[in-house]
């Protein structure tokens, strides 16, 4: 695909997505953005608020995890997709046995990224949920998928090719796709990208040669 007819799918797509949304979502059954969020809240209410388990979670090399959305991550260390179970594995292997990523991991394989984002040296990346892509009316969605150029684009959209801690999570970001992105916030509070205000719901989960910031919201690259 050239990139004029690049351009003109990323156009398409980031239309449809804008009145998908603004309609909250379709008759083909797509979750709607309130939904998904009832759904992030409801999963979060059902961890007590104590002192304990609102402290950050930490991995065996002692880094620090936030976000409330951490409370989904696996608690058995033995668990492929817990904190531990993740920092032992590339990134793609690694979010294929996370719970909340079963639709990028699917997204990344059908790109053929697997390997690109395995083989990477210290990249961060912002990985939408299950419940991100839901957002998305099913139609659109299902027409990404087949379009390897835009998913391409929209996925690499989401990968910084360098480390970014908490502390320099922070600022503007040169992405894979050669475009950028910029996080606001501070503290355990950031989101990503300027327009679609992606909230970042688990923070700094870290893998072999990443770290991952899940996001509840798919990024658009800019056209």
């Amino acid at each position: 695909m050239n990139r004029i007819a690049r351009n003109s799918g990323l156009a398409a797509l980031a239309l449809t997505m804008s009145f998908g949304l603004a309609a909250c979502g379709s008759d083909d059954g797509a979750t709607s953005g309130s939904d998904a969020s009832a759904s992030e809240t409801s999963s979060a209410s059902e961890t007590p608020m104590t002192e304990e388990s609102s402290a950050p979670a930490a991995d065996d090399a002692g880094a620090e995890t936030f976000g409330e959305g951490c409370a989904a991550i696996p608690t058995d260390p033995t668990d492929p997709g817990s904190f531990n179970g993740m920092a032992t594995e590339p990134v793609a292997t690694a979010a294929s046995g996370n719970p909340l990523l079963k639709t990028l991991v699917a997204a990344v394989t059908k790109a053929g990224l697997v390997d690109t984002l395995n083989s990477a040296e210290g990249i961060t990346v912002f990985a939408p949920t299950d419940d991100a892509f839901a957002k998305i009316p099913a139609k659109t969605l299902k027409a990404v998928l087949k379009d390897k150029a835009t998913l391409t684009a929209i996925l690499t959209h989401h990968v910084v090719p360098e480390t970014l801690t908490q502390d320099n999570l922070a600022g503007k970001f040169q992405t894979l796709n050669k475009d950028e992105l910029t996080v606001e916030g501070s503290g355990d509070m950031f989101t990503a990208d300027s327009e679609e205000k992606a909230n970042i719901i688990c923070g700094n989960i870290k893998t072999a040669n990443a770290t991952v910031y899940v996001v509840d919201t798919v990024m658009m690259p800019q056209m």
